[in-house]
């Protein structure tokens, strides 16, 4: 049952079609906001590469993408993964270290490691939209379904956008696409993480694999499956069941830009 799950998931989504729905709809958004394009922090990583090539698709000349390590922690084949995928598409973007300015904010907070990670976040947020202000375009945000149903993004941080473009999509659907975009396998079969602190892998810290994840989520919201019935079906054992159910619960809130009282 469980392989069969993953097998829906992956297999239920014509892809480009897809790919042309999502281009289409950047491009619809540019016009009904009368801005002049889009921009995206690009990291390296899957999500972020999709997003990239959906970009370069429809509206190259428009898009500005920023690649903004924290040299203290992030992984230097990281960077050059981004750097590479802006040359090969040849997109206008800027590089910023923001390791100064997380420097800065830590001379005058006090420490909290967990905090300060999620800073990289906020100040990575910050900068692109400054740039999106500065120069009259739509922040992109790069969730996907998978890691938005469970909150695993940091509020007002890389959660911040005005338009979420993959969020409709579960990572392994993710991973498909971007074998359709031929978008490289060592980005595709690479460990996904926000790089908030040193060795930060995504899989262990949510103590899942994304497989898992989205075999749960889509059992949960789109099979309708009751929660005591899930780790039977799927074969997944109940603790993971549990633990992936109470992330998408408790991170509603994550969701909601902000709740009017």
């Amino acid at each position: 049952m469980n392989q069969d799950i993953l097998e829906d998931i992956v297999n239920g989504v014509k892809y480009e079609d897809e790919i042309n729905r999502i281009q289409n709809k950047i491009e619809k958004k540019i016009l009904e906001t009368k801005t002049d394009g889009v921009i995206f922090g690009l990291s390296g990583g899957i999500d972020s590469a999709v997003i990239a090539y959906l970009c370069n698709n429809a509206i190259k000349d428009k898009t500005l993408t920023i690649i903004m390590p924290d040299s203290k922690i992030s992984p230097e084949s990281e960077t050059n993964d981004a750097i590479q995928i802006v040359d090969k598409l040849g997109i206008n973007y800027k590089l910023l270290d923001i390791n100064l300015i997380h420097k800065e904010y830590s001379k005058v907070l006090e420490p909290n490691d967990k905090a300060l990670g999620n800073l990289r976040a906020r100040i990575r947020m910050n900068i692109l939209y400054y740039y999106g202000n500065a120069k009259n375009l739509l922040v992109l945000g790069s969730s996907d379904k998978s890691e938005f149903s469970i909150g695993y993004f940091t509020k007002f941080g890389d959660g911040a956008a005005d338009v979420l473009p993959i969020a409709s999509l579960y990572k392994t659907q993710i991973r498909e696409m971007a074998r359709h975009l031929d978008i490289s396998n060592s980005i595709i079969e690479k460990k996904s993480s926000p790089h908030l602190w040193p060795n930060h892998e995504a899989e262990h810290e949510i103590g899942a694999t994304y497989e898992e994840i989205d075999i749960i989520l889509y059992s949960i919201l789109e099979l309708k499956f009751p929660i005591d019935e899930i780790s039977k079906s799927t074969k997944i054992s109940e603790e993971k069941v549990q633990k992936i159910y109470q992330l998408y619960k408790k991170s509603k809130h994550k969701r909601i830009t902000s709740e009017i009282l």
